[in-house]
């Protein structure tokens, strides 16, 4: 990954004026996404500092308010899950499926009250374990899914649902840039938009839009990763309807400030201004090395 950051870093080095157009050319770079996704964050937030204005105002972006996350629960034991469910500060839960002991979990959630469940299999299931669960996790009033199978089953995605019409299936895997949306878009509910994948917040917004239009949900999601690896999702956040932006709450220690959790709602500080900020200790430690 630093290979591929210091190759477009040099890119970087032959554009002769750095601004909004800036962005457009970073998605262009033949670069892993995620490097393009960590250029485009530090062009963000360098103008941002340069014009005294929020990092969403730089793309005439909506202010981030109102963003209640989800909280991820791993798979462990099944009588470990629902008791971590159970017992959860955070209202909003993501539930990790996709084993042989998923069917077992299904009778413990049906006791639990108080909780936005939603399900995450990450493309384990097969097509008749999907329909299954689908029928099963609907009528325990859970009707949001992510992705319940390998994205090659996408076209059977509409008929996984006949029994739970209610339920909403969104993409992540196989969801990299504009042009997979409108492969399958067809097939979905909604999409589950993440930074690495895309490469930074220019395609995000292409896909976010085309989704909208489309009358599709869209989600921000994240890898484990710190505040100023979802500060580009916080800054889109007026697009989306929902949030899995969780990913510095997994950390023993978030390496920045400026995007601070409130359980489940996520807020910025006024002071944000040229985007999160390292933490003393952090900055040490990198310039010591």
């Amino acid at each position: 990954m630093e290979k591929e950051i210091k190759k477009g870093i040099k890119n970087l080095n032959k554009v002769s004026e750095i601004n909004t157009a800036t962005l457009e050319e970073i998605a262009k770079f033949d670069i892993h996404a995620a490097a393009r996704s960590a250029l485009s964050g530090m062009i963000i937030n360098y103008l941002s500092g340069e014009s005294k204005k929020y990092p969403w105002e730089i793309l005439s972006l909506g202010s981030p308010v109102g963003i209640k996350s989800s909280v991820t629960i791993g798979i462990v034991q099944p009588d470990q899950m629902i008791k971590s469910i159970a017992e959860s500060e955070y209202p909003i839960i993501k539930i990790k499926m996709g084993n042989e002991e998923d069917i077992l979990i299904l009778d413990g959630l049906n006791k639990i009250t108080g909780k936005d469940l939603r399900i995450d299999a990450n493309g384990a299931w097969s097509c008749a374990k999907a329909e299954e669960m689908i029928f099963r996790l609907a009528k325990n009033k859970v009707t949001f899914i992510e992705q319940p199978t390998d994205i090659k089953f996408v076209e059977e995605w509409n008929h996984l649902k006949v029994k739970a019409p209610e339920t909403k299936i969104i993409m992540d895997e196989g969801l990299n840039s504009l042009e997979d949306y409108h492969k399958y878009a067809k097939f979905i509910d909604g999409v589950n938009i993440k930074m690495e994948k895309t490469g930074g917040i220019i395609e995000a917004i292409k896909i976010a839009d085309a989704a909208r239009k489309d009358n599709k949900l869209v989600m921000l999601g994240c890898m484990v990763e710190s505040s100023i690896g979802i500060a580009q999702s916080i800054y889109m956040s007026s697009k989306a309807d929902y949030f899995d932006l969780d990913g510095p709450l997994h950390l023993e220690n978030d390496i920045a400030e400026g995007v601070f959790y409130d359980r489940e709602s996520i807020e910025v500080d006024r002071e944000i201004i040229g985007g999160p900020k390292l933490k003393r200790e952090i900055l040490n430690k990198y310039i010591s090395e």
